[in-house]
Order: structure tokens, then sequence, then C-alpha cells
């Protein structure tokens, strides 16, 4: 018998940081302790890799690799266009205690949106299950549908900071934790995230065009996983987001971006 060439498989080896790379995550530190760090994290950046990614935070993480060869570990995601709070976990038993948190729902998300149209009402509940799906081999979320064996419970509560003609700025406060779901639903009550390019947003906004998706992770509370004392978060949207509400709504009441 023949001999067969014998198949060599190799694992990729992760690529060290450059001192640029560790700079730069160091940069966005807006908290750290011995359990927690806390990200301010830019519209743009990925916060996992996957197609089209060059750059993700969870790679960035071996900036702050122990001693004892532990990275620190991502409790929670962003998306990429999404900015603001990002929260990673620096030992295993911090970990399971902010992962129990987001799967209780004892922490308290806000988020800043800025969303086409005026809102109707000051302040409201979105009460919409969502589907996930696979369109064009990207995973998106829809409102479910009657029969949906999949549909999942997705709740959304909502504050309206300033509105005008053609945008409102709200405060969020998400019940549930389902992918994209302020986008969906704001999309599903006919005031899709300016510049979502996957739920129907705006791109251009009083003759202005959108930077990007107008959704920032503001403020995050939650209980401290080694003090067991309440935490709080609180970051302010970056120039860009601000600046863009201000050009949009220069005369809206009560504005706080």
């Amino acid at each position: 018998m023949a001999n067969r060439p014998t198949r060599r498989f190799s694992a990729k080896v992760p690529q060290p940081l450059s001192q640029d790379e560790q700079d730069f995550i160091r940069g966005l530190v807006y908290y750290e302790d011995d359990a927690l760090i806390a990200f301010n994290k830019p519209s743009g950046l990925a916060v996992q890799g996957g197609s089209g990614v060059t750059q993700d935070i969870d790679r960035l993480l071996a900036t702050f690799v122990t001693r004892k060869g532990r990275k620190p570990k991502l409790v929670h995601r962003l998306d990429r266009e999404t900015s603001g709070l990002l929260i990673v976990a620096k030992t295993g038993p911090a970990a399971a205690h902010v992962s129990a948190q987001f799967a209780g729902r004892q922490l308290a998300k806000r988020y800043l949106a800025f969303v086409g149209g005026k809102m109707a009402n000051d302040q409201g509940q979105i009460d919409l299950p969502l589907v996930k799906i696979k369109s064009g081999g990207i995973d998106l979320m829809r409102p479910a549908r009657v029969g949906d064996a999949e549909a999942q419970v997705a709740l959304t509560s909502y504050r309206v900071l300033a509105t005008g003609p053609v945008a409102s700025l709200v405060e969020v406060t998400p019940q549930t934790g389902r992918m994209h779901q302020i986008r969906v639903h704001f999309a599903a009550i006919g005031h899709a995230l300016a510049g979502d390019t996957k739920y129907g947003g705006l791109l251009m906004m009083a003759g202005k065009p959108c930077p990007r998706l107008m959704l920032h992770a503001a403020a995050l509370d939650c209980i401290h996983p080694t003090t067991g004392e309440p935490i709080h978060f609180n970051v302010a949207p970056p120039e860009d987001f601000s600046a863009f509400v201000h050009a949009v709504l220069p005369d809206g009441s009560n504005r706080q971006a």
C-alpha cells in the first residue's frame, strides 16, 4: 500500500500585542480595581473577533494578563457600532458573580439613543418578543409573529430627553438583554436609530450626515463582586454623538447629551 502523506494541523498562534495596541486599550480604561475593568469603548471597535474584524477588545485584553497567565473575561457585549461602557472581570469568581447579575436582570443599564421622528409619548415601554434570524449570512433579529416557537421575551423602557420634528434623544433602559434589542424595538415602533444600516435608520437628518449608529451605553449599576457594595459607572457620549445631536436638535428642550 502506498504511503499517504501526513497531514499536519497547526493551531493559529495569536500575534503578540504591540506597544501601541497596549497603550490604546489602556487609554480606554474608565475604571479598574482588583476584580473589574470598565472600558469606555469607541464606536467601530469590535468586542470580539469575527469576519472582517481586524481589532477587538477580547484580543487586546491580553494587555492585562496576570503573572499567572490569566486574561480578563468578557461578561457582556456591545455591538461594534455602539460606544460606551463595557465591563470585564479580572478573576473567575468576579466573572461568575457579574454574569449571574446579568442573567438575573439585577443590573441597571442605561443607553442614549438618537432616533428618527418626534416621539408621541414622553416615556413608555416596548414589550415585543424577538426572534433571531439569518439574512445574507448575518445574524439579525425581528419582531416575533404568532406561532414563532423561538420567540424571546424582550422589554425596553424609555424616557424622552429632547425632541424635535425630525429626531428625538431618548434614554433607554433595556429590561432584557436580547441581541440588537434597542435597535429592533425602536425600528418596530417607527423610530429607527439614526445611522442604523441594519434596521432602516436614517443616514441623513436635517441635511446633515449621520456619523455612525447613534447608540451609546451611558451608565451601568451593579453590585461589586468582591465588596458586595453598589457600584455606579457613567460615561458621557463622545464628541461625534453629541455634536450630531446638537446639530439636528439645536433648540431641543431638556437635552442631556
